[in-house]
């Protein structure tokens, strides 16, 4: 049996033509559509949520970074984000793989604890959940209310200033459930950070 050239070209064009239509829509309007809602609708999200002080970028609300000395020790004077088992880098983003009840967690998770509870003068009971596990992303920027809170005496003394203050500035920046009831209430280390310089400078 054989083909006629042009009968074989007849469904070769029609597939052509659809990979470029769809191309088009798909590749091209889909994408300039989307973007112009994003920029026109969530301008601030679509463009990674920057926070800038003093006239230059220094973070995003959606990533969480370190608040370290020159020597890498965690710095008395800011509230401290949650472990990261990436050091807070976008491109490693992902948790750990340990089971719960591996030895080498556990201990991690020990001698953390220990370590917080030593560096805020709290006891380590009080020690929250967050303060000693990372996030299931490794970036996440938020604390938990009581993560906050027990910062609260080591940032004021540290920067000399009133605990009272201090509190409220963690209540003003305290976040609710997404639409009241989804997720838990969580602290942006980044904007209380940033809130808590302004209130040291006076």
């Amino acid at each position: 049996m054989s083909f006629h050239p042009r009968v074989m070209a007849r469904p070769l064009w029609a597939a052509f033509r659809a990979l470029l239509v769809l191309t088009v829509i798909t590749g091209v309007i889909y994408p300039a559509v989307i973007t112009g809602v994003a920029q026109a609708a969530f301008s601030d999200r679509a463009n990674g949520s920057m926070v800038e002080a003093d006239g230059r970028e220094v973070g995003s609300e959606l990533i969480g970074q370190t608040w370290n000395t020159e020597d890498g020790d965690p710095d008395p004077r800011w509230f401290q984000p949650r472990p990261s088992n990436s050091g807070y880098d976008p491109n490693a983003t992902g948790s750990g793989q340990l089971g719960a009840s591996d030895p080498t967690l556990v201990e991690t998770v020990t001698e953390a604890r220990r370590q917080v509870a030593a560096f805020n003068g709290v006891a380590e009971d009080e020690v929250p959940q967050d303060a000693v596990t990372g996030s299931g992303s490794a970036i996440d920027p938020h604390i938990s209310p009581d993560y906050a809170e027990i910062q609260v005496a080591r940032v004021a003394e540290a920067n000399g200033l009133p605990g009272e203050r201090v509190a409220a500035l963690v209540d003003d920046h305290t976040e609710g459930r997404d639409l009241g009831f989804l997720g838990n209430e969580r602290v942006n280390v980044l904007t209380l950070n940033l809130a808590l310089r302004d209130l040291a400078r006076g």
